[in-house]
């Protein structure tokens, strides 16, 4: 990194350096103090590896965010997929209320990568939507990491994929500043270096316009605008305005702006990078020659000219990615940068942050995974000539370089697996937490013959008796089954019972199964059917009978870490309790079964001891959707929560006003507005039809 741009990051962090504050009331109870204080005498003795091994309902989180406001340091917490991040990120968030809590997951919402079949000869082009309001929360992560110390980021396994080289993007930042000399027409060309896209429409992040004497910009990070006013080729005044109401929020004397895309290259970096492509791409065609791979040899050749041809012209081209090696300058097969390069390293570059790894006993096995399934269709692709070599050097971590990139690590499962424990005693320590502070108790377990009655209808019918129970006292209900097909039929069989019921599986989109979840905690259904409901890593503390079909089909949904993380459903609530259908006790069902006894023992004992009464955890529904909602769609749904009750009393009179304030705000060129009031007029007048149908 250069002088300046190091002396500039220093002063960044000392002048944002402010201290973890845990905001709560909360105290730690139960097992947690003794957890804490092992945990951190853990970090501060330099141990690389502990596990946190946390009973359901034990509030591991709470105790993690202990831990980081004693250690002080940047922290990474890793979840299994967006749901479970969208979750963790919001209780940070309301532990660490003036700290940087981020959220950075994959910005795609749709994602097929490009692919080769050789057997049926089919090519797959890639094909991704991505979601806007995600790739903010992406910037707003990694220029937190590079401005200030007080940062939680809680991300998916995308964290190990590749991202651009922190050093390039913190180099091409830039401080704006009033009195800059700076004539109005090089800030444009400035904004244009930095990635930022020019429109005369709607702002959006990584976007400006230029309207008179004046910029406005919208960064990656925030969604507010900088509007930059001119006079004498200096900026004379910087104005922070609200991105949807356009009030202007202060007046500011400098600000720090970043690239619009993680992915930076100088110009002289892009000339050598396809110098680099070109050589590459000579031997790659000498290799298919010598082969006699013609059919290969013309395809890598046409794919390549063209993307070269592209990147001279605009810098850019479809894949580009798969060319990072060559921007980067990295050698092949070295590892690519990725988020936690962006984390703080100590001066020989150890990395100096804290790893926190959620639900660790899925989480460890899909970051193991990653590489090798990447690697395999890659390798494909260059072989039948869709992809020169390096683009196999656009990829995620291997396990080992993940190892290596992250700082000491904290495992928190209720069911740790090999991996957790055989680090944990080699180079760390296991820290239990089975105690609860609510006192409540592993549930009672009730094992139930299959063929009581012939099969599958057996224990069907035994369910829908105990489900009915529950239900009518105000449970709710969860039941899993071995495939899809019965959890639909199943889902479907409960509703003609009379029985509110939902499925869940994995062919239901993420956002989808997110308002399932939130629409059974509220409800508005009463019994929820998955396969595996572990993989949303969800609380429910409503669920008072949790049913397990199948229970002695030894295998993936019926390992010993299956069985107790479903019967762990049923741990929130003091009425819980676990039905389990099986004609035989297997091994896996049995050490299941004793380990939760167990733990039952431990609490019970604990209770009696201190006197506790258990209750049921209470916890705020959250639709936690929001996390990726568009402020765009947040004040559509806020201006229609105001304009509702107007409307159902004087329809005609709210459109025409509603009109008017549209028509004012494109005569003054405030699209924002304008397509905001727009969108609010369609939702009315459809609120309307629903009305008169009715």
């Amino acid at each position: 990194m250069e002088t300046w741009a190091l002396f500039l990051y220093l002063v960044w962090r000392y002048t944002h350096w402010v201290k973890f504050e845990l905001a709560t009331d909360k105290t730690p109870a139960g097992d947690q103090p003794q957890a804490i204080e092992k945990l951190v005498k853990g970090i501060k003795s330099g141990m690389k590896h502990q596990t946190l091994l946390g009973v359901t309902g034990s509030g591991k989180t709470f105790t993690a965010a202990n831990v980081i406001a004693q250690i002080q340091k940047p922290t990474l917490v890793i979840a299994h997929n967006k749901t479970l991040a969208a979750q963790l990120a919001q209780e940070y968030r309301d532990f660490f209320p003036h700290n940087a809590v981020h959220y950075f997951v994959s910005y795609y919402d749709y994602y097929q990568p490009e692919a080769y079949m050789p057997t049926s000869d089919t090519y797959i082009e890639k094909e991704a939507m991505i979601n806007e309001e995600i790739d903010r929360l992406r910037h707003a992560s990694t220029q937190a990491l590079l401005t200030r110390e007080d940062v939680i980021i809680v991300a998916s396994v995308s964290c190990i994929y590749g991202l651009g080289s922190p050093i390039e993007y913190e180099k091409v930042h830039k401080k704006i500043e009033i009195g800059t000399p700076l004539p109005r027409a090089q800030a444009l060309r400035l904004l244009v270096s930095m990635y930022f896209e020019r429109t005369n429409a709607d702002l959006n992040p990584g976007h400006f316009r230029a309207v008179g004497n004046t910029v406005e910009i919208m960064p990656t990070n925030e969604r507010v605008i900088y509007r930059l006013s001119f006079a004498n080729d200096t900026i004379t005044a910087i104005t922070k305005i609200d991105a949807i109401s356009r009030s202007i929020i202060e007046e500011v004397s400098v600000f720090y702006l970043f690239p619009a895309k993680h992915f930076v290259t100088p110009e002289a970096e892009r000339k050598r990078a396809m110098v680099d492509i070109k050589s590459e791409l000579k031997s790659q065609l000498a290799l298919f020659k010598k082969e006699e791979k013609l059919l290969e040899l013309q395809r890598l050749q046409r794919r390549t000219d063209h993307d070269l041809a592209l990147i001279r012209e605009i810098g850019y081209c479809n894949g580009i990615e798969n060319y990072s090696r060559h921007f980067d300058g990295r050698s092949a097969g070295e590892a690519p940068y990725t988020l936690l390069s962006y984390f703080p390293h100590t001066k020989d570059g150890a990395p100096d942050f804290l790893t926190v790894i959620d639900e660790s006993h899925v989480t460890i096995p899909q970051l193991g995974g990653m590489y090798a399934g990447d690697r395999s269709r890659k390798l494909t692709l260059v072989e039948h000539g869709f992809r020169l070599p390096s683009a196999i050097d656009n990829r995620p971590l291997n396990f080992s370089e993940f190892e290596e990139r992250v700082g000491q690590c904290i495992y928190t499962s209720a069911t740790p697996g090999k991996y957790e424990f055989e680090q944990s005693s080699k180079d760390g320590q296991i820290a239990e937490q089975i105690i609860r502070p609510t006192g409540l108790v592993d549930p009672i377990m009730d094992v139930h013959r299959v063929t009581a009655e012939g099969e599958y209808e057996g224990q069907v019918k035994h369910f829908i008796e105990q489900a009915e129970k529950s239900i009518s006292e105000g449970g709710r209900v969860l039941v899993t089954t071995l495939t899809k097909k019965m959890a639909e039929d199943l889902s479907e069989f409960l509703t003609d019972r009379g029985i509110s019921s939902k499925y869940i599986h994995s062919d239901i989109k993420t956002m989808e199964r997110i308002e399932i979840l939130t629409d059974f905690r509220r409800g508005i259904f009463d019994c929820l059917v998955g396969v595996n409901l572990l993989r949303e890593g969800l609380d429910l503390p409503e669920v008072e009978l949790v049913a397990i079909l199948d229970a002695d089909k030894e295998g993936f949904l019926r390992s010993e870490t299956a069985l107790i993380q479903t019967i762990g459903r049923a741990a929130r609530n003091i009425k819980g309790r676990v039905l389990l259908y099986a004609d035989e006790i297997t091994k896996s069902l049995k050490r299941a079964i004793d380990e939760t006894n167990r733990r039952r023992q431990i609490q019970i004992d604990y209770n009696i001891k201190h006197h506790i009464t258990p209750t049921s955890i209470a916890k705020e529904i959250r639709d936690i959707t929001q996390v990726m909602q568009t402020e765009h769609d947040k004040a559509i749904g806020v201006l229609l929560t105001i304009d509702a009750e107007l409307y159902k009393k004087n329809p005609k009179a709210v459109l025409a006003e509603k009109r008017a304030q549209m028509s004012d705000a494109v005569q003054i060129l405030d699209f924002e507005t304008a397509a905001i009031l727009r969108d609010e007029i369609r939702a009315l007048e459809a609120m309307g039809k629903k009305t008169k149908k009715k």
